[in-house]
């Protein structure tokens, strides 16, 4: 009686979505270190992810929330539209829980800060890979205290659509450009910025670039130097 041959050990194919090429080849060398995942494609954009995905179905999408054009979050958003199985994990530099919460909303199965230890994203992706919800201790503690009666931070106000033409407004795209970015009509836009600025009771352009400085979706050296709509 001769022994079966063991099964080769599942590997996890990884499509990396960032726009900065450091981090992508510095997130390959972090995940191929072991024998069980495999990057089988990179992209640059949103857009690129999106079509990446579609031609290689990866296991697991790691997609940096704060992509030029349409953002992470919106990349994740049409990724699951298409496909509701897919498991996409959030990487990014933004450790305010409104990023996160925001990733979660739209069907992300994870969030993982730049700043974390080397070995978390590793983790991520397995976990992530099986199935299961990753969320490191303390972003999940911070998402509990948000969700404590009498807790208030105002962008949770908006919705996932108005969240992502907020990102778009602040980062100084005009209403034309939002409306190609997001396949939605100057009209719909223009009404979106409307109930942004209602729900975050400011008036102007300028408010609003210092609402999203606040709460860390702009950062000051990422300023444009105009916000259409600031007067």
């Amino acid at each position: 009686m001769t022994d079966e041959a063991a099964a080769p050990p599942r590997v996890v194919t990884v499509l990396l979505v960032d726009d900065h090429a450091v981090v992508r080849e510095g997130c390959r060398r972090l995940l191929e270190c072991g024998d069980d995942i495999r990057v089988i494609a990179e992209a640059g954009t949103g857009e690129d992810g999106c079509r990446l995905f579609e031609s290689h179905r990866p296991d697991v999408v790691v997609m940096d929330v704060g992509l030029p054009g349409i953002g992470g979050i919106e990349a994740a958003r049409r990724i699951l539209a298409r496909d509701s199985a897919a498991r996409i994990l959030m990487f990014s530099m933004h450790e305010d829980v409104v990023f996160s919460s925001r990733a979660l909303q739209v069907g992300a199965r994870g969030y993982v800060t730049k700043s974390s230890a080397s070995d978390v994203l590793t983790e991520a992706v397995r976990v992530v890979a099986d199935g299961r919800l990753y969320i490191s201790r303390e972003m999940a503690q911070e998402l509990a205290v948000r969700m404590v009666p009498g807790s208030h931070h105002p962008l949770h106000a908006l919705s996932a659509r108005e969240f992502e033409v907020f990102r778009l407004l602040v980062a100084g795209h005009p209403i034309a450009e939002i409306a190609r970015l997001l396949s939605l009509s100057c009209k719909t836009v223009a009404n979106h910025q409307s109930n942004i600025r209602a729900k975050l009771d400011t008036s102007t352009g300028a408010q609003l670039v210092r609402m999203a400085m606040t709460h860390g979706v702009l950062s000051a050296t990422s300023m444009p130097e105009a916000v259409p709509g600031a007067r």
